[in-house]
């Protein structure tokens, strides 16, 4: 299995290509720890943590939503990750790739979690011709899934899969040996489904279904040192890796894996770069309509940017081709002023907006997969994301122009410190870790 890349390599990358963070004039935060509370609460967000500080939880704070009277937790996004499986396992074909979905949140350690029968869990996909371009958020392909209701003695769900692109809509609901395409439950977790799949020619492989959290994170230490900033408490910086807690740890997420060869996005072109996004719909009572309520790509970019609950929950609705469209102008509008509020000026707001809307995860299939491994020319990681990416490691230094680099927590965790760590990755696919 490919070793994830270093800290040092990650905080380098972004220090030589986001050259424009760390100019004297215009940096997002001074090198001290001085913030002001405004752009601390906002790294806060950015992490996608806002519903355990707030009072008042905002509608898509990705890894505490719980269940809320407008979703249950089965509907809410968490992450996305997208990498070429050759950079997790040296052993896999050359051009396959790996999407990941996660959703439900802090699911607890034995407990069964469901799909929601009542959704449409999505994959959107746009080809792209070049790196440096705009995303136009208009998807080429789509990849769905829809679950049944729990049945049988291993309370396994069936599942559809159906491609939508400019060829039309095919359909499988069963896989290449004529089964049903099910989930994996808790009963079966040690011998996991992976259901082959036909469609337009190609062989997938997908995987639904409760693994490990991969997401880390010493959010108990973060409160502590905000607590400091804002003047409620000493000012303290983050515990040593030996005492560092990370509070994924132990929790799992219901979690969508499909490998998909390249051949099959790129369709009749030569494409080798994508930009994916998730999007999760459900039916509008009135209309029975399926109508979009959440969606994501890189992680934090809407929490980052978006503070009011209704832009929020607007930013949700809108599909990323309309982000740049007078519908998103009140958005836009509130993601321009958090970052003047940073201490970027107007065009240096403006470059931003520009360099972090549509947000999209764009992987360019010809190099190393790796959320800070390459950068275009308007500052928007290109290499998608791996399951080991510290994007809580990088978040920080970005946002504290490098007076923060980490919050001592990994991955692996630390040998004698039980508050951090995370079962090692499945060297195979589906690659995250088993349940808890």
């Amino acid at each position: 299995m490919a070793k994830p890349q270093p800290r040092t390599c990650i905080q380098s990358a972004l220090r030589q290509r986001l050259s424009w963070k760390i100019t004297p004039n215009n940096v997002l935060m001074k090198r001290s720890l001085r913030f002001t509370a405004f752009a601390f609460s906002l790294a806060l967000v950015a992490l996608g943590l806002t519903a355990i500080v707030s009072p008042v939880s905002l509608q898509a704070s990705d890894h505490d939503d719980g269940d809320i009277d407008v979703r249950s937790r089965s509907l809410s996004l968490t992450d996305l990750y997208v990498f070429r499986e050759i950079d997790q396992n040296a052993n896999a074909q050359q051009d396959d790739l790996i999407l990941v979905m996660n959703t439900n949140p802090r699911s607890l350690a034995r407990q069964q979690y469901f799909f929601s029968a009542e959704a449409q869990y999505e994959f959107r996909i746009a080809r792209t011709n070049d790196v440096n371009s705009t995303p136009t958020g208009n998807p080429d392909l789509i990849l769905r899934f829809t679950f049944s209701n729990p049945t049988g003695r291993q309370r396994q769900q069936k599942m559809t899969v159906t491609l939508v692109d400019s060829r039309g809509t095919v359909t499988a609901e069963r896989t290449t040996d004529n089964k049903s395409i099910l989930t994996t439950t808790l009963p079966i977790a040690d011998n996991p489904v992976l259901n082959q799949v036909r469609l337009r020619g190609s062989n997938l492989t997908i995987f639904a279904g409760l693994r490990e959290d991969p997401f880390y994170f010493d959010v108990e230490q973060f409160f502590r040192v905000r607590a400091g900033v804002l003047g409620k408490g000493p000012a303290v910086g983050f515990r040593d890796p030996d005492t560092a807690i990370d509070f994924a740890t132990g929790y799992n997420v219901n979690t969508i894996v499909v490998r998909v060869p390249r051949r099959l996005l790129q369709g009749n072109t030569n494409a080798t770069a994508f930009d994916v996004w998730l999007s999760l719909r459900i039916r509008d009572p009135r209309t029975r309509e399926f109508i979009q309520t959440e969606q994501m790509a890189r992680p934090g970019i809407n929490e980052a940017l978006l503070v009011s609950q209704r832009n929020l929950a607007a930013y949700n609705r809108l599909q990323p081709s309309r982000m740049n469209t007078q519908e998103s102008r009140a958005v836009r509008a509130e993601a321009k002023n958090t970052l003047l509020a940073l201490g970027n000026n107007d065009a240096r707001a403006e470059a931003l907006l520009n360099a972090f809307l549509p947000d999209v995860m764009r992987i360019d299939t010809t190099g190393t997969s790796g959320f800070a491994n390459a950068l275009n020319t308007k500052g928007s990681p290109i290499r998608g994301r791996l399951l080991l990416d510290d994007v809580v490691d990088v978040a920080l230094t970005v946002l504290t122009n490098g007076a923060i680099t980490t919050d001592n927590v990994s991955y692996e965790g630390v040998s004698g410190n039980p508050g951090q760590g995370h079962d090692p990755l499945a060297a195979e696919f589906p690659y995250l870790a088993p349940a808890n």
